[in-house]
């Protein structure tokens, strides 16, 4: 039989591309249907689980998703390419059920296998029901928003506690799905809070962190004191979920609805959603459902037999292989039509192979080709699998409508990640100037740029604009505002709140104006702060929150990040569509001073109505002089100057030279 398996496996290879594998030893025999899990009609209930080597596997049925004992334990039926399955000719819409798989004579955990679409509380029972039960009033009628080009796109990076959790962001359903789903939201003085904040401040894609259900939150004591927090990468049923965002965690039926109604919520209001998704590991090891299921085959092993780390987290998955490959696929592919998510950002995408990622975005893009793919372009520790195979930032090039976070431009903008006293061009340091024109041009082939001085990549590695994600801050390490005053602040006590601000502002405003696709993290637009805590995966609510009394203090601050988008928005130039267009109408300026950077944009870049536009950035703490003579050009206006922002332009004097205050930015346009 072995030699009848390794034939339809090298045949597969070649006549099925979508879930073509690098040959494994085990040669096993795969499941090519798209009904793993549960298959529900009110008439018959079917269940199937892939296990090829097992020896058996049984069937538990409950009445209730956590507590009481099984009503049912029956054998499953092994089928032909390693499925097990059962069937009930019977409604059973509400029942729980577990899969237990027998190795070596052996029981092993039960589990809700794999493919589990609605569970109960912590996850350990998936639930029969009817999905299209969980649609919200108008859920046929939901579309996604206007996206022309992922160039476009602004993104705002969120965790659904974090967003509404504080006493002062107004909201009903604190904490919650439901909470994110809330308009007419008020905050101190009538400011605007969760997502009309999200709709004033003008960004067109909300990034959820984790919102599948994980492990680390004990959903049946949500009412604990202090409150068993974290951020989610900690995967538990991939395909659910998390259900301390839900109202009730025990009904397996309603995270899902209510998950729903507020990607709803947010479509109605012209955002689309992204989920953050962690398919590299498992937040057990050997206790992990997939594990569970088939032992070690989910994942990479070291020559020993180990499981190998590069997620550094006890695990990593093996997407190169046929299973595992086959599920990413499904799951982002469920997601985004049972949900209608918009885009995924994939956690250690570099931990995938690059034919897994391909994969995905031609699957996902077949569905609407306007769905987003991004991830983080590199692992967290060495991988068996070789590095010319993972999609991994340096291989940027070699993935198709996939985009990568650029870590050059965050820490050029910055300073270091893991250096908390280290600063940046937005905090002073010279020396980095090509970092931040690397940025400016979205890690694409620029002849102005000299790679060799950039930070961190030593060469482009974008073939379009979109693929190179520019931010300065996220979930990860010390918010902007905080890293401002550990690297600041903290060496130079003297520096003034007022100079801290001015810095704030220049450092998005670098990521705001420059090529790619922008991304902001939530609260950066009120000087969001988690008191310092670099690392707040899980923090208390007290450091993760987020405080909207701040957004009024600093209301000056957000006017100033909502006219910076809307600046955005207005002029294409600032979001070229291709490597070509940058190259024709980007050129950089020789201002010929240190840690200053200046560029025009010209010939009407991108359809824009401003013919000209030149942009300075002056990550100095004092005024510089630039001989730049636009008098002679024809008549320019001012459209940014310091915290000051005109998006229909003021006039300027005919001065030969331009004057750039300290830690500041400046936009200069003609038409």
């Amino acid at each position: 039989m072995n030699h009848i398996y390794h034939f339809f496996a090298v045949l597969l290879i070649h006549v099925c591309p979508i879930l073509s594998i690098a040959q494994n030893n085990q040669l096993d025999p795969v499941y090519k249907g798209n009904d793993l899990g549960l298959t529900y009609s009110p008439q018959k209930t079917i269940l199937k689980l892939w296990s090829p080597k097992a020896d058996k596997v049984i069937v538990r049925l409950y009445e209730q998703g956590v507590g009481g004992k099984a009503l049912l334990t029956e054998e499953m039926q092994k089928g032909d390419s390693g499925e097990w399955i059962w069937s009930r000719q019977k409604n059973l819409a509400g029942t729980y059920y577990t899969f237990q798989v027998y190795f070596g004579g052996k029981p092993l955990d039960e589990t809700p296998g794999v493919y589990a679409k609605a569970v109960g509380a912590n996850g350990k029972r998936a639930m029969i029901l009817d999905l299209d039960s969980t649609d919200p009033k108008g859920w046929s009628n939901d579309k996604r928003p206007t996206l022309k080009n992922f160039n476009d796109i602004i993104i705002y990076e969120l965790h659904i506690r974090d967003f509404t959790i504080h006493p002062s962001s107004g909201a009903r359903s604190k904490g919650k799905f439901l909470g994110l789903a809330e308009t007419k939201t008020k905050g101190p003085q009538g400011i605007k809070t969760g997502l009309d904040h999200i709709k004033e401040l003008g960004v067109t894609h909300v990034h959820l962190l984790p919102a599948f259900d994980y492990r680390s939150i004990d959903e049946t004591k949500l009412n604990k004191t202090p409150y068993p927090y974290n951020w989610g990468y900690d995967p538990l049923n991939y395909n659910v979920p998390e259900g301390s965002y839900a109202t009730n965690p025990y009904n397996g039926a309603i995270r899902i609805k209510e998950f729903k109604k507020m990607v709803q919520a947010l479509h109605r209001q012209g955002i689309r959603v992204i989920l953050d998704v962690v398919y590299n590991h498992t937040g057990h090891t050997q206790k992990s459902y997939f594990n569970l299921e088939y032992p070690k085959y989910y994942y990479r092993l070291n020559k020993d037999g180990a499981f190998s780390n590069a997620s550094a987290c006890g695990n990593e998955t093996a997407s190169e292989k046929y299973m595992m490959r086959k599920y990413i696929i499904e799951s982002v592919k469920y997601w985004t039509q049972e949900y209608h998510l918009d885009g995924f950002r994939f956690d250690l995408m570099g931990i995938h192979d690059i034919e897994t990622m391909n994969l995905v975005s031609k699957e996902l893009h077949k569905i609407d080709p306007t769905i987003f793919v991004y991830g983080e372009g590199w692992t967290a520790g060495g991988s068996p699998l070789p590095s010319a195979k993972q999609a991994l930032k340096r291989n940027a090039y070699k993935l198709d409508n996939v985009a990568v976070f650029s870590d050059d431009i965050r820490d050029g903008i910055k300073g270091s990640w893991n250096k908390h006293q280290d600063k940046g061009f937005a905090s002073g340091k010279p020396g980095l100037e090509e970092s931040i024109k690397f940025g400016i041009v979205a890690a694409t082939r620029h002849p102005e740029v000299n790679y060799q001085k950039v930070n961190y990549s030593k060469t482009p590695y974008s073939k379009e604009p979109f693929q190179t994600i520019n931010y300065v801050s996220c979930h990860d390490n010390h918010t902007l505002w905080d890293k401002l005053v550990e690297s600041v602040k903290k060496t130079e006590p003297e520096v003034s709140e007022t100079a801290l601000i001015k810095m704030h502002l220049l450092a998005n405003t670098i990521v705001l104006t420059s090529q790619g696709v922008a991304f902001l993290h939530a609260g950066v637009d009120f000087l969001r702060t988690k008191k310092g805590v670099e690392n707040s995966f899980e923090s208390p609510d007290a450091i993760n929150q987020i405080d909207w009394r701040r957004k009024q203090k600093y209301l000056a601050v957000f006017r100033f990040y909502q006219k910076l988008i809307q600046l955005r928005k207005q002029h294409p130039a600032f979001r070229m569509t291709s490597n070509d267009q940058i190259r024709k109408h980007l050129r950089f300026l020789k201002p010929g001073i240190p840690n200053v950077v200046a560029y025009q944009l010209s010939g009407k870049a991108n359809g824009d109505h401003w013919k000209d536009i030149v942009v300075i950035f002056n990550g100095n703490r004092t005024e510089q002089v630039l001989d730049i003579p636009l008098a002679s050009k024809g008549s320019w206006k001012i459209a940014l100057q310091g915290q000051n922002i005109y998006l229909k332009g003021i006039k300027r004097s005919a001065d030969t030279q331009v004057k750039i205050p300290g830690s500041s930015a400046m936009i200069l346009f003609r038409e």
